[in-house]
């Protein structure tokens, strides 16, 4: 094959998740010509992958539909992964005039695909390499592929210490989610966070301007609010500097796990079996875990019974505090 697309839209997690898998198809197709298409919010996230040609178009509005269309059938794929599989997506894999057409539903016009229905089954990472099994493709890394350059290290290094921040000797905490999901926030960041403090743990708040007037408040009690400081691939440069992070369910929950220390995510009315980070599924700390009268399901009236100690005796379990 001599031209591959590559379709990952959305969101966040999803689209960080996604990396590994981008990364295996490119090393399958050794010597084609491996295109990306994405959103533009997400063209960071590829960025830094060589031989990797990265094209980027809005996500909405049938203007654009119709522009995507023509760039790809001006391509000539030899073969497309579809690794959103949505309607759009699906539609512009059947207009395509690809040959061969990956995706993640057992159906018109994916050519390759898992032999099951997808309904939500399973962890969304675990029926991608499904989906990439059907194509053909089985060495797949179970951690986020998010390179970076000297440059963007250096930077890392350097606000680390002018805030005075050791190795290992600060925490990451990420008090906030989407802002359509405000049932995700854990109430109990600000106990946690003086008590990581009474332990000789610095505390960074990170976030983006979403959670600016959260951080504040909570910097305010203990910690430094950088907010706003470091975007995805930062993020992954600097959690290799922290002893932890600990997040919401949330797209930094996702990005941290790039960077291969402990990530803990807090899970209440998401389900953690199907949402955790890549490689923390033993760090997932779900409500359902320690409240009575909950049977398994995940509520959003339950996040708030997880309480601080629960999280500190998840982290003193693993010799973190």
């Amino acid at each position: 094959m001599r031209n591959v697309l590559v379709i990952k839209l959305g969101a966040l997690g999803d689209v960080v998740m996604a990396t590994p898998l981008v990364d295996a198809i490119q090393r399958f197709h050794d010597g084609a010509k491996t295109h990306v298409l994405t959103t533009p919010a997400f063209v960071s996230l590829f960025g830094h992958s060589p031989d990797i040609n990265i094209t980027s178009f809005p996500r909405h509005g049938w203007l654009n539909n119709g522009q995507i269309i023509r760039w790809i059938r001006r391509r000539a794929f030899d073969r497309i992964y579809d690794l959103q599989s949505n309607n759009r997506t699906a539609l512009w894999c059947a207009l395509s005039g690809a040959p061969d057409r990956v995706g993640n539903h057992n159906r018109y016009p994916y050519t390759h695909h898992p032999p099951t229905r997808w309904h939500g089954q399973c962890h969304i990472f675990e029926r991608m390499l499904e989906v990439l099994r059907a194509g053909g493709i089985s060495d797949v890394s179970r951690q986020p592929f998010l390179p970076y350059k000297s440059a963007e290290e250096n930077r890392i290094k350097q606000w680390l210490a002018e805030h005075g921040c050791e190795r290992n000797q600060f925490v990451l905490l990420h008090a906030g989610a989407s802002a359509k999901r405000p049932d995700k926030i854990w109430p109990h960041f600000d106990r946690l966070a003086l008590a990581l403090a009474n332990r000789g743990l610095e505390v960074i708040w990170i976030g983006g301007e979403s959670d600016r007037e959260r951080n504040i408040r909570l910097a305010a009690l203990t910690g430094i609010n950088a907010t706003a400081e470091f975007g995805i691939i930062d993020l992954a440069i600097l959690g290799r500097h922290a002893r932890f992070a600990i997040t919401n369910d949330s797209g930094p929950m996702h990005a941290l796990s790039a960077s291969g220390i402990p990530v803990f995510g807090l899970f209440g009315p998401s389900d953690w079996r199907r949402n955790h980070a890549l490689g923390q599924a033993d760090r997932a700390i779900a409500c359902v875990h320690y409240a009575r009268g909950f049977e398994g399901k995940p509520q959003a009236d339950c996040l708030a019974l997880l309480s601080p100690d629960d999280v500190l005796t998840k982290l003193a379990d693993e010799g973190l505090v």
